[in-house]
């Protein structure tokens, strides 16, 4: 009512902000008759003149910046190097600011030539408002456009214009198909203007491949891929434009921060991105982290043991589910039940830790998760998770702490192992390193809020191009979920008689089923799009708008695919022809153009009785929790002016409505009389469902920054670690920085044994002994000759043989192999030590909660354990260099294997469990073994306690690259 009221008096931001734009748009209007009169030479010539321009006027700056990059490679004081980082940034600024005011100066004539390139290459002009989103987009803000209105061409103008500063510019999509898509459609246009387009693709199995730039000359094998040379994934990010996905721009990166040799990584600085489907991304998505993960070795039999454990588990009985919160927990007669079947007397004594975990993620599995919701078993050999916003399959993501292997071992399919923790960022992090960001989608304004404070984004409303007519019917609310499928099967069957197209959208694979076999038993066979088949969803979808179609989708979200009221004449040629045998790579183009012209006759004509029908009509059986999804499903009909219509169906046994509010609406029912099959239909129960999703929605909020807040942590010692292994692979000479290192150790162990102040409290002999497990020692330095010595003078002999002792270390070995060893013992250790301390975040993060009992904060004491733990890692990490480079032997490394990368997502809610710097169950064992510690001396420590915290390391050999690695998210 205050928004209202605002508006009314200080008038609609939106509308403001537009009247700001009309004067550019006019402006790009006006250059419009002398774009049409340049030649195709004059628009590569005008390119190379803008960036010529921009790289003219920034010739200054830049090669200050290059300066300053270099110094701070060779400075080795802390202070200087931290001076530097501080002007670097400083600089960097300045650039991209200077740049941004160029480019806003060259808007206007840039986009001209962007709108007359399109329309000269495929077909389409630039309307006014896709010019509005186009500026919006280049001025680092979410331009909200209803479906329809062409996002992927809106995102041509800034892409072109940013692109011109030379640093690359990104377009982020939530799947492959939309990437591969909109870089060949896109492509003539940019081909065009002079500027070269590459794509990422997903390509698990090896990174290396997936890549390619668009090439009209290139004749593919697979017509799906026509014009997409494969090249080598660092040229698709050299090109001046990238499509990809944010899973695959992100791995990217974590790749990046991974490798072993600056010749490895693929990516350039991150310096402007536009983020389709920005609500997807940035919100939906934003919930779970990247993370690279290589294997462990854990059991699989303790997953199946647990899973029969619960089986016999009665909810009520023996455990407790809490729905809103996704949680559950056993009673105590649940507990007495399992500590029987497992013969113990308290399954949560220190003993019997390890349990907990198995016990906890087995009835997750059994309560929370469902089959063909949750996830689907593919062969009875794999689950595969179902995202909740797309129904897509997310094919090799798994769920996180053991929940993946716990369902696996529910539903009897091979169970993996888990996984350990090599490198993680979220979302929010990952985008926001970008210098400059955009997103566009048709549904952002519900959640202007979030992206305000999280990314700093601001959402404009961007007008349609022609009004909206589409008719949005008020909710049709019934009491159970059969009365609510048996009026939507009516509904279906009585337009299909008409033959006006309907769009069913159901929230799971299993709802999507059972309708559709309810239509098949009254004679409707319809095309069903959920996550079994995501490989044919574009072409379902595109054809969803042909006379008498039934479509059921699984949720909507990030589809990226127009329906076109009378089908798609491209879709239809294109499946024609395949009927026909017609090989599709090589087929004529006098055949293409002749299919394509009975196509598009045959739409034309349906598409003229689809209208007269009333359009496209839209049902959605369920209302998701949030706004957006629902409206992203409205917003497949009515576009383009259009007419369309959408109706909501719900009923008081649906998720929403058991959670939020459907109590009060079935007590009415009750008091009314109201009987199953009759609805209530009104305005105020769209409100109450409306305000219960809004609940939802500030409660999801909540989640998605305490995980960012929690990652802002992990963020800043992120930044430094991967500066410090940057720092290792450009830094030709590291000899000077380890040697610092290695004085810094001498004095530790001076200030260790020889404290005191007279000579009677020192310990020599446990300096010679400390010593001499850190580098040789000549038999002239001696416990018997330190003692006519003074402090000053035992550490200046100390130093004198460290040198000596590297020297000759360095001629054993000859310069070039020393440089080599150096470099690999650097980053052996950094990259161990800084897995093994995710680790331990993990593990102080799953308990941290527990603090609030205490009445402290968890986050306020996470961040202060998370900085001591981050400094004791900075001091290990030192102190194992300076050690290991005086012990570390290079061995010829077996050839690596094809890296296996499987995103994971993380549990909803992940159990509590112990927290603090204990020692790891699959950490090297202490006692200097070689084996891991739960194979060693773990049970002998139980015995006797909890594991040490923090007990000694044992010491590690760099020898090569690391070990396979898998992908989680």
């Amino acid at each position: 009512m205050l928004k209202t009221l605002l508006t009314r008096l200080a008038g609609d931001p939106y509308v403001r902000e537009l009247s700001r734009l009309r004067p550019i748009v006019d402006a790009i209007n006006s250059l419009e008759p002398e774009m049409q009169r340049r030649s195709p030479q004059e628009f590569r010539a005008l390119t190379e003149s803008f960036r010529r321009r921009i790289a003219e006027a920034t010739a200054e700056r830049r090669e200050r910046l290059a300066d300053l990059r270099e110094q701070r490679l060779r400075a080795l004081d802390i202070d200087e190097r931290n001076r530097l980082d501080e002007e670097i940034k400083a600089q960097e600024k300045a650039l991209a600011a200077q740049e941004n005011a160029i480019l806003d100066e060259i808007l206007p004539e840039a986009f001209a030539a962007v709108r007359e390139a399109a329309r000269r290459t495929i077909g389409l002009r630039h309307f006014d408002v896709q010019l509005i989103g186009g500026i919006v987009l280049h001025q680092g803000k979410i331009a909200e456009m209803k479906t329809g209105e062409g996002k992927t061409l809106v995102a041509t103008l800034p892409l072109y214009l940013n692109a011109l500063a030379g640093h690359g510019a990104h377009l982020v999509t939530p799947n492959d198909y939309l990437s591969k898509v909109g870089a060949q459609w896109m492509g003539p246009v940019y081909h065009y203007l002079g500027l070269t387009v590459g794509v990422i693709q997903s390509a698990a199995a090896d990174p290396s491949l997936g890549s390619f730039v668009y090439d009209p000359d290139y004749q593919a094998a697979d017509d799906r891929y026509q014009h997409l040379r494969p090249v080598p994934r660092a040229e698709a990010y050299a090109a001046d434009i990238t499509y990809g996905t944010n899973n695959e721009f992100g791995f990217d990166y974590l790749r990046d921060n991974m490798v072993w040799d600056l010749s490895q990584q693929v990516q350039r600085e991150l310096h402007y991105a536009i983020v389709d489907e920005v609500d997807n991304i940035l919100i939906d998505e934003a919930r779970t982290p990247l993370i690279i993960s290589g294997p462990a070795e854990e059991s699989a039999a303790e997953y199946r043991r647990f899973a029969r454990l619960v089986e016999n588990l009665r909810e009520g009985e023996d455990y407790t589910v809490d729905e809103k919160m996704r949680s559950v927990a056993l009673t105590d007669q649940g507990i007495e039940k399992i500590e029987r079947a497992l013969g113990i007397e308290n399954i949560y004594a220190p003993g019997h830790y390890e349990l907990t975990s198995y016990l906890e993620n087995a009835l997750k599995a059994k309560a929370l998760f469902r089959r063909d919701r949750d996830y689907i078993v593919r062969d009875n050999r794999e689950v595969i998770i179902v995202d909740e916003f797309t129904g897509r399959l997310m094919f090799g993501r798994r769920y996180s702490e053991g929940l993946h292997q716990a369902i696996e071992a529910k539903e009897g399919v091979p169970v993996q192992r888990e996984s350990l923790t090599l490198a993680t960022i979220t979302f929010q992090n990952y985008f926001r390193m970008y210098r400059k960001l955009a997103g566009m989608t048709g549904t952002a304004a519900t959640e202007a809020e979030e992206f305000s404070k999280i990314y700093n984004l601001d959402v404009v409303v961007i007008p349609t191009h022609k009004p909206m007519i589409r008719v949005d019917h008020p909710d049709l609310v019934y009491k159970t979920e059969a009365a609510k499928f048996r009026a939507v099967v009516d509904e279906i069957v009585q337009l299909h008689r008409r033959g006006q197209p309907v769009l069913v959208g159901t929230l799971s694979i299993e709802k999507s089923e059972v309708l559709a076999d309810m239509l098949k038993r009254r004679g409707i066979t319809p095309q069903v799009l959920n996550a079994k088949q995501h490989e044919r969803e574009a072409g379902i979808i595109a054809q969803a708008g042909r006379p008498g179609a039934v479509t059921i989708a699984t949720n909507m979200a990030g589809r990226g695919v127009d329906i076109l009221l009378g089908g798609n004449p491209e879709g239809m040629a294109r499946e024609q022809l395949r009927r026909q045998g017609v090989d599709l790579t090589t087929v004529s183009r006098e055949v293409w153009e002749q299919a394509l012209a009975e196509a598009r006759e045959v739409a034309e004509r349906d598409r003229e009785r689809v209208v007269s029908l009333g359009g496209l009509h839209v049902i959605g059986t369920e209302r998701h929790e949030a706004r957006r999804i629902d409206n992203q499903l409205r917003g497949r009909s009515g576009r383009q002016g259009d007419p369309g219509s959408s109706r909501f169906y719900v009923s008081l046994e649906d998720d929403l409505m058991r959670r939020f509010g459907g109590q009060s609406i079935a007590g009415i029912m009750d008091r009314l009389g109201v009987e199953e099959d009759v609805p209530i239909e009104h305005r105020l129960v769209s409100r109450a469902i409306e305000n219960a999703q809004v609940k939802v929605e500030g409660y999801n909020f909540d989640l998605r920054k305490h995980v960012l807040e929690y990652d802002d942590v992990v963020n800043q010692q992120r930044e430094i670690i991967y500066g410090q292994r940057r720092l290792i692979l450009s830094e030709a000479e590291l000899r000077p920085i380890i040697e610092e290192m290695i004085d810094e150790q001498v004095e530790i162990l001076l200030n260790t044994y020889t404290a005191g102040e007279h000579r009677d409290d020192w310990d020599l002999t446990g300096l010679h002994a400390a010593v001499r497990q850190f580098f040789p020692l000549p038999p002239s330095q001696s416990p018997a000759v330190w003692s006519r010595l003074s402090r000053e003078e035992i550490g200046e002999a100390l130093h004198q043989a460290a040198r000596r002792a590297y020297d000759e270390r360095e001629a054993q070995l000859g310069p070039e192999t020393m440089r080599q060893l150096e470099r690999l013992v650097m980053l052996h250790t950094v990259d161990n030590l800084w897995v093994r301390h995710l680790t331990a975040l993990d593990e102080l993060r799953e308990g941290i909660g527990l603090r609030a009992y205490g009445q402290r904060d968890p986050l306020v004491e996470y961040k202060r354990e998370a900085h001591d733990m981050f400094s004791e890692l900075t001091d290990t990490i030192r102190r194992e260099i300076a050690h290991g480079i005086y012990r570390a032997q290079l061995v010829r490394a077996e050839p690596m294997r094809r890296r296996e990368m499987h995103p994971n997502v993380a549990s909803e809610a992940p159990a509590p469990r112990r927290s603090g710097a204990r020692l790891g169950r699959n950490d090297p064992c202490p006692c200097g073994s070689g084996r891991k510690y739960k194979n060693c001396c773990l049970r002998k420590d139980q015995k006797g306690g909890a594991a040490p915290a923090g007990a000694g390391q044992a010491a590690r050999k760099a020898q090569g690259a690391p070990e396979n690695r898998q992908r989680h998210r």
